[in-house]
């Protein structure tokens, strides 16, 4: 049995996962799926100084109380900077890290600096509280607004990824240039890496369901 720890994008809660984690636990797997700090139906836990560091801690926390060991970390969009820090964090919990159309973070990279500017003039249209990031209209009608802080700050890392296995899904359906290829292009000429090119829009949990199962169970291959 492998342990899944799946980690939603901006503006999402686990319940993005809920059609993937149910495909995995058939399998016999263990799944995870934690909504970070003032998002979702942790909307109400909202305030200016929940940011990166909160989101860590949410999951790191979540995996110590339940004695998770050799973990698949996945992370969705934002989420892949939650799994590189948490990876970084406590490595000896974590064998698999994917990425699905996600960031790949290096120390001192924050969300802001690894996206393009169509996400940032996103990013700038905060609310009316003047620190949440508000939904897009096409996001999915429980998603709510995300900690502009956390797309803001810069990760802290010690080490590189080379010590896990290390898979990139990356989507082909944007319209226009999508804000991943940058990472993408960078990750898929790395011998370290396992790569992945799907015909599908940024929800690949919606999009790509059969596909993400398949590299999910391959990533717990040892």
């Amino acid at each position: 049995m492998t342990t899944y720890v799946l980690i939603p994008g901006a503006c999402h809660g686990g319940w993005c996962f809920d059609d993937l984690a149910a495909a995995l636990r058939a399998e016999g797997h263990r799944v995870l799926t934690p909504t970070l700090t003032g998002v979702a139906e942790r909307a109400h836990l909202a305030h200016a100084g929940v940011n990166l560091e909160t989101h860590i801690a949410d999951v790191i926390a979540e995996m110590q109380a339940q004695h998770v060991t050799d973990a698949v970390l996945a992370g969705h969009s934002y989420g892949g900077m939650v799994i590189t820090a948490v990876a970084d964090r406590i490595p000896l919990q974590v064998d698999s890290l994917v990425y699905l159309d996600a960031f790949v973070p290096r120390d001192g990279d924050s969300v802001w600096t690894l996206t393009d500017d169509g996400q940032h003039t996103w990013y700038a249209g905060v609310d009316a509280t003047g620190y949440g990031v508000p939904p897009l209209p096409f996001f999915d009608d429980r998603a709510t607004a995300h900690p502009l802080a956390s797309l803001m700050q810069p990760i802290r890392l010690r080490d590189d990824l080379s010590r896990f296995r290390l898979d990139y899904v990356y989507a082909t359906k944007w319209e226009g240039e999508s804000p991943f290829t940058a990472t993408f292009e960078r990750v898929r000429t790395d011998p370290a890496w396992r790569t992945h090119v799907l015909d599908g829009a940024h929800n690949l949990m919606r999009d790509n369901h059969s596909d993400l199962v398949r590299i999910l169970l391959g990533a717990a291959g040892g």
